[in-house]
């Protein structure tokens, strides 16, 4: 028997955009993100004035999970978290998360926010173990579907960090 992988997390780089398309049409075929969104974040995201992280999480060379944060001042936001279906309710989500969770806290960002499906249950319930809270809806926000986002908050994201303990 072999031993499982555990995915490994690294930058995310102009060569992993294909791969990455792929998994979000997977999984978010109505509301997909283009190329061109994922190409203007990652310009973002290197050198002494990055204002955004993004990272891939990477197994037996397949691209997993990917999640993605912008800064702005003493706000962050979490942009995307994606995880392949074949990896769900492993952990790897959370990985994802405290990832960015070190970059906000790396860009001293006092608060994070977040937009998360309305029918995204397993999510929300994700960004609460991590302390989000609920503060208010964006009616339509997910397009061409209609769907509404709740939008949640996380207040000093340095000390979510500390108290997660994380294998990975």
């Amino acid at each position: 028997m072999t031993t499982p992988v555990t995915p490994v997390l690294r930058e995310m780089r102009w060569w992993d955009i294909d791969p990455v398309l792929e998994l979000e049409k997977d999984l978010f075929p109505e509301d997909a993100w283009s190329r061109g969104m994922f190409w203007s974040e990652l310009a973002h995201s290197r050198g002494p004035e990055a204002t955004r992280r993004y990272v891939v999480a990477e197994e037996g060379g397949r691209i997993v999970g990917y999640a993605g944060l912008a800064s702005a001042g003493e706000l962050a936001d979490v942009q995307t978290i994606a995880v392949a279906r074949d990896h769900w309710g492993t952990g790897l989500g959370a990985t994802l998360l405290t990832e960015l969770l070190r970059a906000a806290t790396a860009f001293e960002c006092a608060e994070v926010m977040l937009e998360c499906r309305i029918d995204n249950i397993r999510a929300q319930k994700l960004y609460e173990r991590f302390g989000f809270e609920a503060i208010g809806f964006r009616r339509g926000y997910y397009q061409p579907g209609n769907v509404d986002a709740l939008v949640m908050r996380l207040t000093d994201p340095s000390t979510s960090v500390r108290g997660t303990e994380i294998n990975g």
